[in-house]
């Protein structure tokens, strides 16, 4: 599943630092995160509360709030459109944005942090939440006034922890796989029925597509490169990615069989070759092969459907991933929080920041301006209220998250400090059992080696 800024979830550097004891290829696979790894070590010694006085504001009263955010030129657009409706509300209170894309966001986040520099108002993942949560560095929400009363229960409990409720969702998304209707039609293969099928179902989908398509097209992208996808079969198999304590929720033999059926799908052509998945990785959203018709169906959250299908220049279908048994119920779903509104613990001016996140929150004016940028709009009386607003494209997402809140299991344990770093080793890993380098199991040993050595 590509997920970046394509999407919302792709792992960059590591903001914890790995033991000296850990084996070299721990530290090398952190070897890019030298910047946040740094910072993380720093804010353990600086991050504390914070919150100025009345000094902090200006002689006219009036205060200005950093505001940082990842994302693209369209975000960019509507994020200063909704600041523009706040500041016309609230003229003592100005906003400067601070955005780029997700590349360089943690790291340069880390080093501000570090420095005692942090922006006011923080786009946060859920990756890093608790990084940030546990090492003092975000304000504690709940201790200002903000409306939550309207948030879905499972989008407003992603933001909560021990060091209270550091994070307050932006937008709720799910894991899904697109299907681009057109390659199917060209295969005269028809779409499957996501309520009853299986794992054995989607390999038999796909390999059909494949041997019934010109060559290069595949019945589906290979799954591998992400945590939702492992995330999801693990659930299915009564395990999890992690616990509630903070550690590792499975052995390597629960991701051995993972891998194992990606090989068996790659053998049978179900999915691409080794060489082009990591081909296909490096491809930009629009390049991707559900965009440009040459997969079938592709690993992707919801809310990346509008992104996709103006890139494929026509309609996707969002399917929930197969499960053992056949029933939707199994499937394993849940709802994500596609990314957080925080706060630095440090502002200046806490209760000014929380009137804007409060603003982003449950303010109608903003989720029309915002729509379903980040996601389904977690809170319902807003999400009521844009609905007639919405492109198409953003009901089908809409109608496909209140679709499944019936199916939907617990939501999962919040990812512990160091969870930026698993991405990254799922992806290695899958390259390496995929080229033959190391066995399923063998790569299973090494990879909970590492990721435990990462969250530690």
């Amino acid at each position: 599943m590509p997920v970046n800024p394509k999407g919302e979830a792709a792992a960059p550097a590591a903001a914890s630092k790995t033991r000296a004891s850990a084996p070299k290829s721990n530290r090398r696979l952190r070897a890019s995160a030298l910047v946040a790894a740094t910072a993380a070590a720093v804010l353990a010694l600086t991050a504390c509360g914070g919150g100025g006085g009345p000094e902090a504001k200006s002689a006219d009263g009036k205060v200005e709030l950093r505001f940082s955010w990842w994302g693209g030129d369209k975000r960019a657009q509507l994020t200063q459109e909704a600041i523009a409706a706040f500041e016309a509300e609230n003229p003592n209170i100005k906003i400067k944005p601070e955005y780029g894309d997700w590349s360089g966001y943690w790291d340069k986040l880390a080093t501000q942090v570090a420095a005692n520099d942090a922006p006011d108002i923080i786009q946060m993942d859920e990756k890093y939440i608790t990084e940030y949560s546990t090492r003092g560095a975000l304000l504690d929400l709940s201790k200002y006034d903000i409306d939550t009363s309207k948030l879905d229960e499972a989008a407003l409990n992603a933001g909560k922890g021990e060091d209270g409720l550091t994070g307050i969702a932006a937008g709720i998304n799910a894991a899904t796989i697109l299907a681009n209707p057109a390659v199917f039609q060209a295969a005269g293969v028809p779409l499957p029925d996501d309520k009853t099928w299986t794992w054995e179902d989607f390999e038999r989908v796909a390999a059909e597509v494949t041997a019934k398509s010109p060559k290069g097209t595949y019945g589906a992208a290979a799954y591998g490169t992400d945590e939702a996808s492992l995330g999801v079969w693990l659930r299915q198999n009564g395990k999890s990615l992690y616990t509630s304590d903070g550690k590792l929720g499975f052995e390597p033999s629960d991701i051995k069989g993972y891998w194992e059926f990606l090989k068996q799908m790659s053998e049978n052509k179900a999915v691409p070759t080794a060489s082009e998945i990591v081909e296909a990785e490096a491809a930009p959203l629009d390049q991707s092969g559900l965009a440009t018709g040459k997969n079938g169906m592709a690993f992707w959250w919801s809310n990346q459907l509008p992104a996709l299908e103006k890139a494929a220049g026509g309609e996707l279908q969002i399917l929930r991933f197969p499960s053992k048994t056949g029933k939707a119920e199994d499937a394993g779903l849940w709802y994500k929080a596609s990314q957080f509104w925080s706060a630095s613990s440090r502002t200046k001016h806490p209760e000014e920041t929380a009137k804007f996140i409060d603003f982003l929150t449950s303010n109608v004016k903003a989720g029309e301006i915002l729509l379903a940028d980040r996601g389904v709009y977690p809170n319902s009386e807003v999400r009521e209220a844009i609905a007639p607003k919405l492109a198409k494209a953003d009901v089908k997402v809409v109608d496909f998250i209140g679709a499944i809140k019936e199916e939907l299991g617990e939501a999962p344990a919040a990812p512990p400090k160091g969870a930026g770093a698993i991405q990254e080793i799922i992806k290695r890993y899958t390259s390496e059992v995929m080229f033959n380098r190391l066995s399923p199991e063998e790569a299973g040993k090494k990879a909970v080696d590492e990721m435990k050595s990462a969250i530690s």
